[in-house]
């Protein structure tokens, strides 16, 4: 994993950042003088969504959790919707996959905000939503803090193959963690997983290491990239953008409005 502390490549309109993550050069930068993949032209060209977006202010400054929120809810775009997979399969989604409305989240298992949301307003959004039937939640590794995030990125992924990942995910969020300090160490990422249920460790071992897993973070990662997303955590709800871990009740204007939208 390259080093931190470049400059994160410009953002699309899509997502603009209030506090800064910095975001480690694009693997493929090397190769194209650049520090991101080139942006798709057509419906990934998400620059006229620049009107769709406010900027809010930092609670506090230089750490925030809260960085911006769309407008009021335009027409859907198409592109934007297109990225629900709504794979029954897909062992890193909750929720039914014909749900009419899915929030797609773009998260680092380091970020303190991320666990902000996983601690305090996902729980919510179970409840509320996905269990009605209403709301589909698809996770995408975004893994921005250096070498332990990827290695967590990875481990999530894995566990999603013994249909363990949100429990995974709930126990690496179960408190704040120091990051870069040895906390996603190979150790205790095998300790989560026991924690989280996981009986066959040389599988989630093997998972973790395979080409598969790598490919997969590396596809999320590629997608949250050609959005613009140079923080997190990042979502969007029916393809409008949420950034920053807001307090619960804009989620839940989010989706009410997204499900209201879709006739539900």
């Amino acid at each position: 994993m390259a080093s931190l502390g470049l400059a994160p490549r410009k953002p699309t309109a899509l997502f603009r950042p209030i506090h800064t993550v910095f975001v480690p050069p694009h693997p493929q930068a090397r190769h194209r003088g650049r520090s991101g993949p080139r942006r798709r032209r057509g419906g990934r060209d998400l620059r006229a969504h620049a009107g769709r977006l406010r900027e809010g202010r930092d609670e506090a400054a230089g750490e925030s959790a809260v960085a911006s929120v769309s407008a009021a809810p335009a027409p859907a775009d198409e592109s934007l919707l297109a990225l629900a997979r709504r794979d029954p399969s897909d062992a890193l989604a909750v929720g039914r996959a014909d749900a009419p409305v899915v929030m797609i989240e773009y998260s680092d298992f380091q970020c303190p905000f991320c666990g902000q949301f996983a601690r305090e307003t996902k729980p919510e959004l179970l409840r509320s939503y996905v269990d009605k039937g209403v709301l589909r939640i698809e996770w995408r590794s975004f893994p921005v803090f250096g070498e332990e995030s990827e290695q967590a990125a990875l481990a999530g992924w894995a566990a999603g193959q013994q249909k363990k990942f949100w429990p995974f995910h709930d126990v690496a969020y179960s408190k704040p963690r120091e990051r870069n300090a040895g906390e996603f160490s190979a150790e205790n990422l095998i300790d989560m997983a026991r924690e989280a249920g996981i009986t066959d460790i040389e599988r989630f071992q093997a998972d973790m290491a395979s080409d598969k897993a790598r490919s997969a973070v590396q596809k999320d990662r590629e997608e949250g990239y050609n959005l613009g997303v140079t923080s997190t955590p990042a979502f969007l709800i029916n393809g409008r953008p949420i950034l920053g871990a807001q307090p619960t009740a804009t989620f839940d204007e989010a989706v009410e409005a997204a499900a209201k939208a879709a006739g539900r």
